[in-house]
């Protein structure tokens, strides 16, 4: 009867040990990882938009149809940016073709990476280009953002698109 209570006592303590250990183990890898949600870029400093195509078709060779695909950038802000780049570089089966620029003008274009830089990005203006593309496979693809400029708080790794 004795050794039943004192297993029983030991159970209870051990199991409170570990509910306390896994509670306080909980909290600090919360604490200490990064968070799933961002916060807008707003809120962050950046007062830009990226503007990526949500829907696009293509042929049965990959060719992206009428015209390829616009990728640009949106201010949010009134106030100027000097020497901005935006650059969309391949990660996946993306290649890219001629590019039309929106806004500046077009300083670097390979098969896979392509540049647009405006001297004074004034507020409420757009930046970006339309880019004929081919995709080497359509289920699985993706291209990186990269932004630069001065007058702002913003990430020069902006994201990714494409097919999750």
């Amino acid at each position: 009867m004795n050794r039943m209570r004192t297993s029983a006592a030991v159970l209870a303590t051990a199991g409170a040990l570990t509910a306390a250990q896994l509670g306080l183990a909980g909290s600090a890898s919360a604490a200490s990882g990064p968070t799933v949600k961002s916060a807008p870029r707003a809120a962050n400093g950046c007062p830009i938009d990226i503007v990526y195509p949500k829907r696009f078709s293509y042929d049965r060779y990959g060719n992206v149809t009428n015209g390829g695909l616009y990728f640009g950038i949106k201010s949010k802000t009134t106030k100027s940016i000097k020497k901005v780049t935006f650059t969309v570089t391949n990660t996946k089966n993306v290649r890219f073709k001629r590019a039309t620029p929106t806004g500046g003008k077009i300083t670097h274009r390979t098969t896979k990476t392509v540049s647009v830089y405006d001297k004074t990005f004034k507020g409420k203006q757009k930046l970006g280009f339309k880019v004929q593309t081919r995709l080497l496979n359509t289920r699985s693809f993706g291209v990186k953002f990269t932004l630069r400029g001065t007058g702002w708080n913003c990430a020069v790794n902006q994201g990714t698109w494409g097919p999750r």
